[in-house]
Parts: C-alpha cells; structure tokens; sequence
C-alpha cells in the first residue's frame, strides 16, 4: 500500500531587518508505507525546527503537515532551504536512484580533472560503524564531537544542518591562520587525523568562505582536494576518506566539481606534526 507525503507550509513576513519564515510547500512523494513513516521520522530528529502534526487520511493516503518556522536573515533562510533540499530530497535521491546524486546540483560530475573515484567497499562495516575507531577527543573549531561521530562513522546520506559551521569557530580560526600563515590552511579528518582539504587554493579566503556560506557547508573544489587520503564514490557522489569517514557530497556546478564537507567530519588534529 502506498502513502502519500503532503507537506505544507504558510506565510512569510518581514517585520524591520527580522524575516520570520513560515514555509508554504508541497511536495508529494509516493513511497512505499513504511518509509513514509521512516521519512517522517528521520526529519523530525534531524531538524529540531521541524514540526509534524500526522492526520488521519484514507487507507491509501496519509496527509503530514509540516509546519516550518524560523527567524533568519536572507542568509540563514538560504540556508534554511538548504536544509530542507538535503534532509529531504537528497537522501531519497540516492536511496531510488543512486546515481543520480552525484548530478544533484544539476550538474554531472567533472571526470576531466584529479577527481579520485573509490569502490563503495571503503564504507564497509567496521569496527566503529564505517570506521576502525571513534572521531578525536579534541576536535577543532568547537564541534560538537557526538554529532561528528554520528555523521563520520554511522551515516551516508545525512549532513549536519546547513549553517552550522557559521556557530563555531570555523570562520575565525580560518582568517586567523590564513592571516598568520599567508597561505591555505589544511583540513583533517576528524577520526585519522589524514589530511583532507587545503583552501582556499586559487581564490581568496573571502571567496571560500562566502561560497561556504552561500550553500551552507564548507565548499572545496578539485585543487584543494588531498586525493591521497579522499575518494569520490561513483554509484552516489559521496565523498569519503579512505578510511571510511563520510564527509559529504560531490555536488557539481557551472564551475566544476564542488565537494560541500561537513565540518565536523574535518575538524580533526595531524596525527604527525604539521
């Protein structure tokens, strides 16, 4: 039996500088009924802003009303639907049709450049879901190190909610070393300390991190790539470590491949001196 997903949403107002956004959407999905309910779920613990409200409907159909609410400048909104988009379009992107992901953005892949592809065995269980062993004690940026083990070791599809890097410390320790150093700053894995990521490379700190805004996650592009310790899974555009930490997605644009990484999947400290 079939279920359909109706989710809805209201009005916007403006009051002064202060956007209250009550989202009006709706999107229908037909899926089969016990994954409604777990998409129901999933969203509901993934995003605390998300309420649900399940009426009951036909023996077919199921209406779930999603009421959003937030308070947020036009960047946090951008943000905001962001989250939307990846909690609950992209999962079941890649769950019905796995190749499509790595085209998510509208974009196909760049095979052109370093891209690195790995075999979907690197994500294999291990001792520590997808990894040998838990995220670091001490990460950086002032991550929360159980949402870094979450989505690092016992997640493929899910991210942290867009924006989070914009609540820690990410944007000032990055001018900070890029003002110390002059040069890019290298990223680390948060559970084997294997270098990830070296940026900005090719553009300005400003560009970086406002790119980084704009889509909500930190963004990296092909130069800045460490492919020794980093693939590109072909059947889904994750992107991972090689040694199984998920990161995030390959989601390309005009401009090329486009590598949107959680935060706290490279937040992680050199395991030999830098």
């Amino acid at each position: 039996v079939d279920k359909t997903i109706v989710v809805q949403s209201v009005h916007s107002a403006l009051h002064y500088r202060t956007v209250i956004i009550s989202i009006s959407t709706t999107i229908y999905c037909t899926m089969i009924s016990n994954n409604a309910r777990i998409v129901a779920f999933l969203l509901a613990v993934v995003s605390p802003s998300l309420a649900f409200t399940t009426r009951s409907a036909s023996a077919s159909t199921q209406k779930t009303q999603l009421q959003l609410s937030t308070t947020s400048d036009e960047g946090s909104r951008r943000s905001f639907l962001t989250n939307v988009v990846t909690v609950a379009v992209l999962p079941s992107l890649v769950l019905s049709n796995p190749s499509s992901a790595s085209a998510f953005g509208g974009f196909k892949a760049f095979e052109s450049g370093p891209l690195v592809y790995g075999d979907d065995s690197i994500m294999s269980q291990k001792e520590h879901g997808t990894t040998s062993s838990p995220v670091q004690s001490d990460l950086r940026y002032g991550v929360s190190n159980k949402l870094a083990d979450k989505i690092s070791s016992f997640n493929r599809v899910f991210a942290e909610m867009g924006g989070y890097f914009e609540g820690t410390n990410f944007e000032k320790d990055v001018r900070d070393l890029v003002a110390t150093t002059g040069g890019p700053i290298t990223f680390y894995d948060s559970v084997s300390g294997k270098p990830l990521f070296v940026a900005p490379k090719g553009r300005s700190v400003d560009d970086f991190i406002e790119e980084s805004k704009v889509h909500g996650w930190p963004s990296f592009r092909d130069e800045e790539v460490v492919w020794e310790s980093v693939r590109v899974l072909r059947s889904s555009g994750e992107t991972v470590s090689t040694v199984g930490t998920h990161l995030g997605h390959n989601l390309p644009d005009r401009n090329g491949n486009r590598y949107c990484i959680n935060l706290v999947s490279i937040a992680g400290n050199p395991t030999s001196p830098e």
